[in-house]
């Protein structure tokens, strides 16, 4: 009897193979017909009955579903060339947990469906724990969306962690594997988040980090960028999926979502990170930044009130609630960002939802 099994397409010359990255090698070919027939392409995700086992190991041998659709339905996708990209229009009621992080986020960076955000961060200013009550808060207000966890060149400590700990599906290729593996599963990654969007779902992306992503690719050496350095050490080409990725977010006009909300380092003490965050910087339409000395003086969530925000922001909020928000932030404005949040952690105290929150304030 036929074992049903998914995994993510990874094509190749003769066809390509079923990718489990929770069992790396544990991998099912994929004939070409198969290929050919279906339309199939690279990262899709694939579901069907599995045969064999011998010398040629397993074999799929039919097609059930291809992204979560029947396969007619798949092959009448809309290319990802092709959808019409939008602003976010739908938030996430991150604050709906309670979690004074996520309160913070939604009332300086709210989130939404399509978000391209940066978590911009300094070592050890808590980015690890900001993913993780995001990924918690998505889950927790939205059923259906899909979280998307992807660590790259990740310490084994912590992807443990969020497999642990998390309920999303966490892609990883930790510090103790190749650099091969982690330019391959970024590659994969992209291909499959792509295919995804064309699919109609909505999809939360959660990277750790994009300046992990980027020194992969710059340790490749020249040949992407066809050799052209930037300062700090930087291939310009080293930039090319990272920024295609990190690009892939968007609300697409009657179809899906990718949201992505990548870290990205600063404060490291190395040239090339300073040099990806500042290529980085202004790509998206969300920061949220994370504070050395709000960090160093215990002050968590350490996030700069003032130094973070979402571009936009009114189409994610009803009228007389934006108003209100925006009193807010301009009472917020003239402090200091330690004085700014420890305001912010006051009214958080005082009022148990950002409601009555802002219902304080006359609009």
């Amino acid at each position: 009897m036929a074992e049903i099994k998914s995994g993510l397409l990874h094509l190749n010359r003769g066809g390509g193979v079923l990718v489990d990255l929770d069992r790396l090698g544990d991998e099912v070919s994929v004939p070409a017909r198969l290929v050919r027939e279906l339309g199939l392409v690279e990262g899709a995700r694939v579901t069907g009955p599995v045969q064999g086992g011998g010398r040629r190991g397993p074999e799929l041998v039919g097609v059930d579903a291809i992204c979560g659709l029947s396969p007619k339905a798949f092959a009448a996708r809309i290319p990802f060339d092709r959808l019409v990209a939008l602003d976010p229009r739908e938030r996430f009621p991150l604050a709906a947990t309670g979690e004074p992080a996520m309160r913070i986020v939604d009332l300086v960076a709210p989130i939404g469906k399509g978000t391209r955000g940066l978590i911009v961060s300094p070592p050890k200013a808590g980015k690890t724990m900001l993913l993780e009550q995001v990924a918690q808060a998505v889950r927790a207000t939205d059923s259906e969306v899909r979280i998307v966890v992807l660590l790259i060149d990740e310490r084994p400590e912590e992807v443990t962690f969020f497999r642990r700990g998390l309920d999303a599906e966490v892609f990883a290729s930790s510090a103790d594997r190749p650099q091969r593996e982690h330019v391959a599963l970024a590659e994969l990654m992209l291909a499959h988040i792509r295919v995804e969007l064309e699919c109609g779902h909505d999809v939360v992306v959660l990277l750790d980090s994009l300046t992990r992503m980027t020194r992969t690719f710059n340790l490749q050496g020249p040949g992407r960028g066809g050799g052209r350095s930037l300062s700090g050490g930087l291939e310009a080409g080293a930039l090319q999926i990272p920024r295609r990725f990190f690009g892939v977010a968007r609300n697409v006009e009657n179809g899906g979502s990718v949201t992505i909300l990548a870290t990205i380092l600063v404060d490291t003490g190395s040239r090339l990170d300073q040099v990806v965050f500042e290529e980085f910087k202004g790509t998206g339409n969300c920061e949220i930044l994370l504070d050395r000395a709000l960090a160093e003086a215990r002050i968590f969530p350490a996030i700069n009130v003032r130094g973070s925000g979402t571009r936009k922001d009114e189409l994610l909020y009803p009228p007389d609630e934006f108003a209100r928000l925006t009193k807010l932030r301009r009472a917020l404005a003239d402090r200091s960002p330690r004085d700014a949040l420890l305001t912010l952690l006051q009214l958080i105290e005082k009022y148990p939802t950002n409601e009555e929150l802002l219902g304080q304030i006359s609009s």
